[in-house]
């Protein structure tokens, strides 16, 4: 994105100057004229860039609100009889960020360059996943893109909404047992010590229980910044584990093992494959190129795996309802309705009631255990603080009493 310089006339024959932010030149122009400005004048300034603007720039990304609201917007200016390039051009001129700015008129000029909308948008997988490609293929090989722009628009609200509900439900709980963490270090590390050196100058006898709690006080004290050290690269070291192929699947799989976080999880990956395809059903992909989609952008190892298993029975003639009996990780349920769906021939309507009844679930799983999971986080860290007080204040009280 750059900053251009202007003089120009509006429509009252009155003199403007300022400044405009625009991709390149054109849409700087095209955009001062949609104002009814008369250009005299009009140069890119060099100097308005700087350092913390570079910086702001760097943490800028295009979100998935963003390419929500493009979608809509094509499907607004497509119902309108105007043309890809110049929606893309409009839509570039108007862009929340630089960087959506930037994608948008290269898929501008791509266009212009005698390419598919597909084909340019494929050229920003970090922007448009392969589903959203897909779909747009389908939408130019049916002539019916204004439709499959809004059909994009709502799955990925759809998919927005779901997945930032888990997110959230798990927030509360992260930030509590942070809490109890700190608290718990802060208190083995400051607060205990200076009871423990009261009660060892008052004599007496100490406790078992007590006894251990001074000894990992003691520990923790002396070796803090070598516990730290070990923590992070223990952090560190899970990390850069989860970024192999080994890692991502160890980890997916313990997740959906987790008492009832795992449970979460799998109906947002089920609600997602079944709204993934329904979706491209509707739109006229075929279900063999559906499955080996919907396994890229499903976004969970297991479940990719899966669905990579069942494409390739499925294209060695199996049906869709045995590709997928064959994995634990699919319900009876799923299996049932899509061996309706085979037998109706109306697999679309199938999946999309599925997506439906999966995301219900998962709004009343996401509301029970965060209703069950408050209370009962309080209580641990309540009692911890408690046990761990009592167990150096009351040998402290006995002694105490006793004089």
């Amino acid at each position: 994105m750059s900053v251009f310089k202007y003089s120009a006339v509006d429509a009252e024959g009155k003199e403007r100057q300022g400044t405009i932010d625009a991709v390149n030149m054109d849409l700087a122009i095209a955009a001062l004229q949609r104002r009814g400005l008369i250009l005299s004048k009009i140069d890119e300034d060099k100097g308005d860039t700087n350092l913390l603007s570079a910086r702001i720039k760097l943490f800028e990304r295009v979100t998935n609100a963003d390419i929500v609201m493009v979608s809509r917007q094509i499907t607004t200016l497509f119902e309108a009889q105007v043309s890809a390039l110049r929606a893309f051009k409009l839509l570039a001129a108007e862009a929340r960020t630089p960087q959506l700015a930037e994608k948008l008129s290269d898929i501008a000029n791509d266009i212009q360059g005698g390419s598919t909308i597909s084909n340019a948008l494929a050229k920003h997988p970090d922007v448009f996943s392969l589903f959203y490609v897909n779909m747009v293929k389908a939408g130019e090989e049916s002539g019916k893109l204004d439709e499959t722009f809004a059909f994009l628009a709502d799955h990925m609200d759809r998919n927005y909404e779901i997945t930032q509900k888990a997110r959230n439900a798990l927030v509360y709980p992260a930030f509590i047992l942070l809490t109890f963490a700190i608290v718990m270090t802060l208190m083995m590390t400051i607060v205990i010590p200076n009871l423990s050196n009261m009660l060892l100058e008052a004599g007496g006898e100490i406790p078992i229980y007590t006894q251990i709690v001074i000894a990992i006080s003691k520990f923790m004290s002396q070796y803090i910044l070598l516990l730290l050290i070990l923590l992070a690269g223990g952090l560190f070291f899970l990390y850069r584990f989860g970024q192999t192929q080994q890692g991502q699947m160890l980890y997916s799989k313990a997740k959906l093992d987790i008492p009832a976080v795992g449970a979460i999880y799998q109906k947002i990956y089920l609600s997602r494959i079944a709204d993934n395809l329904s979706t491209m059903l509707k739109s006229g992909i075929q279900i063999l190129r559906g499955l080996e989609i919907t396994g890229q952008v499903v976004e969970d190892p297991t479940y990719e795996a899966v669905m990579t298993a069942a494409a390739a029975d499925v294209k060695s003639g199996l049906p869709l309802s045995e590709a997928l009996r064959k994995h634990p990780e699919m319900p009876g349920i799923v299996v049932a309705m899509v061996k309706i769906g085979e037998e109706t021939g109306n697999m679309g309507s199938i999946l999309e009631t599925m997506a439906k009844f999966y995301r219900r679930e998962v709004d009343n799983a996401v509301d029970t255990l965060v209703g069950l999971i408050e209370p009962i986080m309080i209580v641990v860290l309540a009692l911890g603080v408690a046990i761990l007080l009592a167990s150096v204040l009351l040998p402290i009280y006995n002694i105490a009493s006793s004089f």
